[in-house]
C-alpha cells in the first residue's frame, strides 16, 4: 500500500473539504483542490491527479517540490535540534547570513551587511520598516519616520506592511492604519522627487518587479534614478525582494541589473523552498541602528528554518539558478508570445505575466488550466502569472504551453 493510498483512506477528500469549511477561517477564496504530494515541477492532489506546477506556491519552491538535499537537511535537523531561541547562537544562522551578504554583492564578494531572520516576507518587511525608522530618527530626530512606497505595490498583510502597500482596496477594511506612510505613482521619478522634499521622510520602499501589482518590472534607469535621489536627499532605499529575490528574475536580486546597492533588502519566499523563513539584510552602518531589544522574534532564524535556507542557498549557488532562470525565462516568453490569445508578455527571468487579449478573463483561464492539470494564477483580471521552478526544463515548458494553448483556444 502506497503512502498516498494510506493518506486517502485515513482522511478522504470529502472529509478534508468539510473540515476546512467548518474549522478553518475562510480568508481565502480557495480553489477546491487538495494537494498531497509534490516532486520537482509536479503536484498530485488527493484523487491522484497530476499537475504541472507553474506557480511554485507563489514563487516559493524555486528548486521544485521535495528537493532531496533540502528535504534531507530538514529531516536531519529535525532529529538534531529544533529550537533554542535567539538568546543563543546556532550553527546555521550565521552561515546563511554570510551567503546572503555574498549574494547581495553579486555572488562573488560580500556586500558588507548584516541580516535579521524572520518567519515570512511580511515580517522581513516589518523589520525593514522599523530599522529605517530607527535609523532615520537617530540621524534626523523623532519626526523623521515617514516611508514612501508606490501605488500597485504589495509589502505584506500586517497592519504596518499593509500601510506601506499601495493598494487602497486592501487597506480600506482595516483603517485606521499606522501613520507615516504615503504612496506615489510607480516609475514616476518626478512624483518621488516632489515627496522627498519633506524632511520627515526616512526611506523609500520599492519592488524591483511589482509582483502582486501585475508583474511590472522597474526599468534599470528608474532604479538608478531612485538610488541617486535617495543619496541626494539622504534617505534610505529599501528594496522588497520577497518575491523576486534569489534568482527568480535572472539575477540574484531584481535590483542588480541596475548596478545599485540598496540600504536595506527584504527577502523570503524562495529562501526556504517552502520552509517558512524571511530575512532582512542591511548595510552594516544601517544595521547598527538596531540595539539589543529594539527588534526580536521567537521563531525567526531557528535551526530548522536556517538549515533549510543554508542548503537552499548552497544548491542555488552550485546550480547557478539566475542563469537557469534567465535562459528558461527567454524560452517561456517566446513560447507564450506564439499563443494566439496572448497579447503581450512582461516580467523578468521566470516571473512572467501573460497579458490576454480583450474579452478573455484571466481567472476563468486559470481555473480551466487547473482542470486541465496546469497550476498558474490570475495576477490581474486580464493577465496570468507564471513562476515555475528555476530548474524547469524546456520539455516541461512545452507541456505547460500545450495545456494553456488548448484552454485559450476553447475560451
Amino acid at each position: 500500500m502506497t503512502d498516498l493510498t494510506q493518506q486517502l483512506q485515513s482522511n478522504p477528500p470529502s472529509n478534508t473539504r468539510e473540515l476546512d469549511r467548518l474549522h478553518v477561517m475562510q480568508t481565502y477564496g480557495r480553489v477546491p483542490t487538495c494537494f498531497v504530494r509534490g516532486e520537482g515541477i509536479y503536484l498530485w492532489d488527493d484523487t491522484g491527479k497530476q499537475y504541472l506546477d507553474f506557480l511554485s506556491g507563489l514563487a516559493v519552491t524555486s528548486l521544485g517540490h521535495a528537493h532531496p538535499e533540502v528535504a534531507d537537511a530538514i529531516a536531519m535537523q529535525a532529529r538534531t535540534l529544533l529550537h533554542t531561541s535567539n538568546l543563543y547562537l546556532t550553527e546555521h544562522q550565521p552561515v546563511a547570513a554570510q551567503y546572503i551578504d555574498e549574494l547581495i554583492g553579486g555572488g562573488t564578494h560580500g556586500a558588507g551587511g548584516r541580516t535579521f531572520f524572520a518567519n515570512s516576507g511580511a515580517e522581513a518587511n516589518e523589520c525593514a520598516i522599523k530599522l529605517a525608522r530607527r535609523y532615520g530618527q537617530a540621524h534626523g530626530g523623532p519626526g523623521r519616520f515617514h516611508i514612501v512606497s508606490a501605488y500597485g505595490s504589495f509589502h505584506g498583510r500586517t497592519l504596518t506592511t499593509l500601510a506601506a502597500t499601495g493598494q487602497p482596496q486592501k487597506q480600506e477594511t482595516f483603517q485606521p492604519l499606522p501613520e507615516g506612510f504615503r504612496q506615489v505613482e510607480f516609475l514616476d521619478i518626478e512624483a518621488l522627487r516632489s515627496v522627498l522634499s519633506d524632511d520627515r521622510v526616512c526611506a523609500v520602499m520599492l519592488e524591483a518587479v511589482q509582483g502582486e501589482g501585475g508583474v511590472i518590472p522597474a526599468p534599470v534607469e528608474y532604479l538608478q534614478a531612485v538610488r541617486e535621489l535617495c543619496n541626494e536627499r539622504e534617505v534610505l532605499l529599501i528594496i522588497d525582494e520577497v518575491q523576486t529575490g534569489l534568482g527568480r528574475t535572472g539575477a540574484w536580486f531584481g535590483f542588480q541589473p541596475a548596478r545599485i546597492v540598496p540600504d536595506i533588502v527584504s527577502m523570503a519566499k524562495a529562501l526556504g523552498n517552502g520552509m517558512p523563513i524571511g530575512a532582512c539584510w542591511a548595510r552594516s552602518e544601517v544595521a547598527e541602528a538596531f540595539k539589543p531589544g529594539d527588534h526580536a522574534t521567537t521563531f525567526g532564524g531557528q535551526p530548522l528554518a536556517t538549515a533549510a535556507a543554508r542548503t537552499v542557498l548552497e544548491v542555488m549557488r552550485r546550480e547557478n539558478v539566475p542563469a537557469l532562470a534567465a535562459s528558461a525565462g527567454k524560452y517561456l516568453t517566446s513560447q507564450l508570445e506564439s499563443i494566439e490569445h496572448v497579447q503581450a508578455v512582461r516580467g523578468a527571468g521566470l516571473l512572467i505575466a501573460a497579458q490576454l487579449v480583450d474579452g478573455v478573463v484571466a481567472k476563468a483561464v486559470a481555473d480551466a488550466c487547473m482542470d486541465a492539470g496546469l497550476v498558474l494564477n490570475a495576477v490581474t483580471p486580464t493577465a496570468l502569472r507564471l513562476a515555475p521552478s528555476l530548474l524547469v526544463s524546456n520539455d516541461e515548458i512545452d507541456a505547460a504551453i500545450i495545456i494553456l494553448e488548448k484552454v485559450l483556444s476553447a475560451s
